[in-house]
């Protein structure tokens, strides 16, 4: 692409619009996918996490379910703070590199689809590195799910955790992740 700003610049140097027009439509178009909603329930989440094995599938590293970590806050505040923003100069870098989310695998800005074929589960930092970028422009490739039965995220500890002591569910985030465990596992 920068042969083709190069080109472009020569033509507006050489006082051609036109052509410099002509080569940027033609070389390099703005590319409008329109916008999609890329929310995702707890449960769509939680099924994606499971489907994938609850690793990073772009570093194939082992992730730790949301709400355990969010359990962890709870029970541990001092040891693993929490920021509701995930302020980084507040909150445990284990949100960050740990904590499981879903990544367009090809990016919706750059015409992807905005359902479970499309979907990745990557750490919040791996995705905030990967933006709207391709995994091919970064080098990077899309993992194997990992075997649940390997490595489940602490998801059973979460569920067996909160079946002893179920104050903790009366933090909503907290209930939210252990609702959705416990349809999605039981489903499998």
């Amino acid at each position: 692409m920068s042969k083709t700003i190069q080109a472009v610049c020569e033509q507006l140097l050489a006082g051609d619009k036109i052509s410099a027009s002509q080569i940027a439509k033609r070389d390099c178009p703005v590319v409008s996918t329109g916008s999609a909603g890329r929310k995702h329930t707890i449960l769509e989440s939680t099924r994606i996490f499971i489907r994938d094995g609850v690793i990073d599938r772009y570093s194939g590293d082992r992730l730790v379910f949301p709400g355990v970590l969010r359990l962890l806050s709870r029970v541990l505040p001092e040891e693993f703070p929490f920021h509701p923003n995930w302020k980084m100069s507040q909150c445990h870098r284990a949100y960050w590199e740990l904590s499981p989310t879903i990544d367009h695998i090809v990016p919706v800005a750059r015409g992807g689809m905005d359902d479970e074929t499309n979907w990745a589960t990557t750490s919040m930092l791996r995705n905030s590195a990967k933006l709207n970028w391709t995994i091919a422009e970064l080098g990077w490739r899309l993992l194997p799910p990992g075997d649940f039965n390997e490595w489940d995220g602490l998801i059973g500890w979460f569920v067996a955790y909160l079946a002893r002591d179920r104050t903790h569910l009366e933090d909503r985030s907290i209930k939210g992740w252990h609702d959705a465990a416990r349809r999605v596992v039981v489903a499998i």
